[in-house]
Formats: structure tokens, C-alpha cells, sequence
């Protein structure tokens, strides 16, 4: 019964169930915190937003060298666990810095400005390294299985990280509330070693006895059970790979016209909620309770639906679900630019990513080398993700200082989120063609 409720085989379940936890753990994490970073983004004015977004591209810019060259110095287990603790550390100067200014002073304003910069460098990069992790250990057919069902995990974890801010905001500092997610990273540290340690178990749905009557699954590629190698190369591989493939070029584009879209649509919550919210605990505590019904959302999305769509709908057209609704929600905030509207697009628009576009994007990964799981992912995950933040903030600006207002800018997106549909259905017939093939993309 539960291994046809979820899709999970009775060999799969432990490593499954410790890949939901480990997503558990870094959501969690970041869920704490992504209420504070939006309150510090307001409190630092609106009219900055684009600067702390070309401030975090130039982090990006830097980091992903420093990620790739670790990828190719160490094993896997060793990196992941390098990367998280590198953000802990972070945290806890960031609780001393917290600590040490007075609200509301110029000093709290910087500090806030550098947190808000940090966060948005650290979300990308810990989810990323997850997704990368996952696809190094799952193969294409069983990540159309699997990845949804994992993707609940991460869900829970954002369910809790948001409801602890949410409900804790008035009795702690923001400060305080860090140390809940240096404890969840360090569990997540804790996943890692447990996954690495039994990803050799993992094993190929053909050697199930219950395939032989059953010929269409039989052709599902075997887990690797190799020791983990050192991937090896320069720190530039990602780029370059990224740079000589159509395939990856075209992942690329997905990736940034969705952060365009998404960037426009945060400029647009800023100005909303500034003019809708005048006390920032307030405001914290709806962005709170946002992200509080973007995480049911899809939970019960996840749970029941993703993996039946994608079975029945293959990835290019669950790859295109979001860019439809987002075409019709920047229509509806376009003819309605009221709170209100606003709420139902990003609740729906964001779990509709999380519980659907997420792992289908992820599925484009599972049919590459082991190297473009790491490094390329990571550079599309990451400056590439913020590259496309930056085209929208700037855009969103200047657009803005051309005297458009919030319906303008809504209709604006429209025909761009029609170019990121057609670019999702060229990916699906791709990423088809290559998984049959079971050759590396070139």
C-alpha cells in the first residue's frame, strides 16, 4: 500500500526517507531566516533592492570558482559537509553582529543590508548542493519517482523553519533565532554522512524480482555503487560546459527568465507590503504566514499530485506548468494590482515551483555527467540564478523610473513568461531524447 501511495520500492525507503530528512534540515534552516532577510530588505528601503541584488551577484561571482575548485579537490562527502559548516560559521558571526547594533541605527541598517546579501547567496547554494547530491545518487526513472516524494521533506521543513519566526518573532530577537538554524545545517551535515554511507545499498529497479513480469521497467539504469571518486577538473568547468551545450545553454534560459519573473513579482510584494504594512513586526509575520500557506500548498501537492503529473504528463509539460500560470497571474495582477491578487499569484506561483517545477528541472540533470551535476548545475543554481535577479531588478527599475506603475509592470511580464513556456517545452523533447539515448549530453 505505501509503495503504491508513494512510488517507493521496499529497498529504496531508508535512503529515500534520509534524503527527506536531509531537505528537511535545509529548508528548515533557510525558512528561519527568509523572514528576517525580507524584513531587512524593506526595513533598508525598497528603492536599494536592486543594489543588494548586484551586490549578491558579485558574491555569486566569487563563490562559485571557490565551490568548483573544492568539488574537484574532494570527495563528495567531504565538500557537502565543507559547504554547510562554512555557512554555520557565518551564522554565528551573524548572531554576534545582530546582537551588537541597535535597532533601527545606521549600523543595524548595514548589517541588515549584508545579511540580506548572505541569504541569498546561502539559499541558492544549499539547495543546490542537495539537488546535485540527489541527482548523483538517483537515476533519471527513479528520480520521476522519487524527487517529488523527497521534495516533502524539504516542504515539512519550510512548514516548521516559518512557523518558528512566525511564532516565535515576538518573544526572541532575530539574533536568537539563528541558532535554530545552525543546529538544523549541522543535522543536515549529519544526513550526508548517513546518505554517503548507504548509497552503495541503492540498487537497480531491473535486479527486483518483480520485474521480470514486468518488461517496460526492466530497462530502469542500475544505481552506481562505486566508491565516491574525486570529480576532479579546474574550477572553470562549469562555466565551460555550460558555455559549449545547447542542452545546458537551454537550462540556463529556463533558469533565468524564472528568476526574472520572480524578481519582478519581489519588487512588487516590496512595494505592496510597504504600502499595505507600516509595522515591521507586522510585516514579518505575514511574509511568515506567506511562505506558512506557500509550504501546505505544496505539501499536499507534492504528496498527491507531482508525481502522478509528471507520469502522466512526461517533463516538458510539467516543466511548462509554471510559466502558464505565470502568464495568467501576471494577467490577473496586471488588470487587479491589489494585495489580495497579489497573495493568491505568489502562494500559488511558488509552491507551484516547489511542489512542481522543481523536481522536473532537477529531472534535466539526471541524464548528464557527473561533473555537470556539480559544477554546471551549481553555476546555473547559483549566478546564473542571480544573474537573472539582477536583469529583474535593474529592469524593474528602470521601468519604474519611466513612470509605469504596478499594473504596467505586471503586463510587462506577460509576454516574457510566454518565451520561458516555449523554452520548457523545447527542454521536455530534449531531455527525452537524451534519457532514451542513456548517453551524456554533449
Amino acid at each position: 500500500m505505501l509503495a503504491r501511495l508513494t512510488g517507493t520500492r521496499p529497498e529504496e525507503s531508508a535512503i529515500v526517507l534520509l534524503s527527506a530528512a536531509y531537505f528537511f534540515f535545509i529548508l528548515s534552516a533557510y525558512y528561519v531566516m527568509r523572514p528576517i532577510r525580507e524584513e531587512m530588505g524593506v526595513a533598508g528601503g525598497v528603492e536599494n533592492i536592486p543594489w543588494l541584488f548586484t551586490a549578491t551577484l558579485s558574491a555569486m561571482l566569487v563563490a562559485h570558482p571557490i565551490f568548483a575548485s573544492i568539488v574537484s579537490r574532494w570527495p563528495r562527502k567531504r565538500f557537502v559537509s565543507i559547504t554547510y559548516r562554512f555557512f554555520i560559521l557565518n551564522l554565528i558571526v551573524y548572531y554576534f553582529l545582530l546582537s551588537g547594533v541597535a535597532e533601527g541605527s545606521a549600523a543595524a541598517v548595514w548589517v541588515g543590508r549584508t545579511f540580506f546579501v548572505w541569504i541569498s547567496v546561502f539559499n541558492l547554494f544549499v539547495v543546490s548542493v542537495f539537488w546535485s547530491f540527489m541527482t548523483d545518487i538517483y537515476r533519471e526513472r527513479q528520480s520521476r519517482r522519487l524527487f517529488g516524494l523527497i521534495g516533502v521533506g524539504g516542504t515539512l521543513g519550510g512548514i516548521v523553519g516559518s512557523s518558528i519566526t512566525a511564532f516565535l518573532v515576538g518573544e526572541l530577537s532575530a539574533a536568537a533565532l539563528l541558532w535554530f538554524s545552525i543546529v538544523l545545517l549541522e543535522c543536515a551535515v549529519a544526513c550526508v554522512r548517513g546518505l554517503d554511507r548507504r548509497v552503495g545499498k541503492l540498487r537497480s529497479d531491473s535486479a527486483e524480482p518483480s520485474q521480470a513480469s514486468n518488461p517496460s521497467q526492466a530497462s530502469e539504469p542500475s544505481q552506481a555503487s562505486e566508491p565516491d571518486p574525486v570529480i576532479g577538473g579546474s574550477a572553470l568547468d562549469g562555466i565551460r560546459r555550460v558555455a559549449g551545450s545547447p542542452y545546458l545553454l537551454g537550462i540556463c534560459a529556463f533558469m533565468l527568465l524564472f528568476t526574472v519573473g520572480s524578481t519582478f513579482l519581489y519588487n512588487i510584494q516590496a512595494e505592496i507590503m510597504s504600502g499595505t504594512f507600516s509595522d515591521p513586526a507586522e510585516r514579518t509575520s505575514v511574509f511568515a504566514r506567506i511562505d506558512l500557506a506557500v509550504n501546505v500548498l505544496t505539501l499536499v501537492t507534492q504528496l498527491f499530485l507531482t508525481g502522478r503529473i509528471m507520469r502522466w504528463l512526461g517533463v516538458g509539460v510539467t516543466l511548462a506548468l509554471l510559466p502558464l500560470l505565470s502568464v495568467a497571474g501576471f494577467l490577473a495582477l496586471g488588470a487587479a494590482p491589489v494585495f489580495a491578487v497579489f497573495v493568491v499569484f505568489q502562494v500559488l506561483r511558488r509552491a507551484g515551483n516547489f511542489a512542481v517545477a522543481v523536481p522536473t528541472r532537477e529531472v534535466l540533470y539526471t541524464v548528464l555527467p557527473r561533473r555537470d551535476k556539480y559544477k554546471a548545475k551549481n553555476f546555473n543554481d547559483t549566478f546564473v540564478y542571480r544573474a537573472g535577479d539582477q536583469v529583474g531588478a535593474w529592469s524593474f527599475a528602470g521601468l519604474g523610473a519611466l513612470g509605469l506603475g504596478t499594473a504596467a509592470l505586471a503586463w510587462f511580464m506577460v509576454p516574457v513568461a510566454g518565451v520561458w513556456l516555449v523554452v520548457a517545452l523545447w527542454l521536455g523533447r530534449r531531455q527525452r531524447v537524451l534519457a532514451a539515448r542513456g548517453l551524456p549530453v554533449v
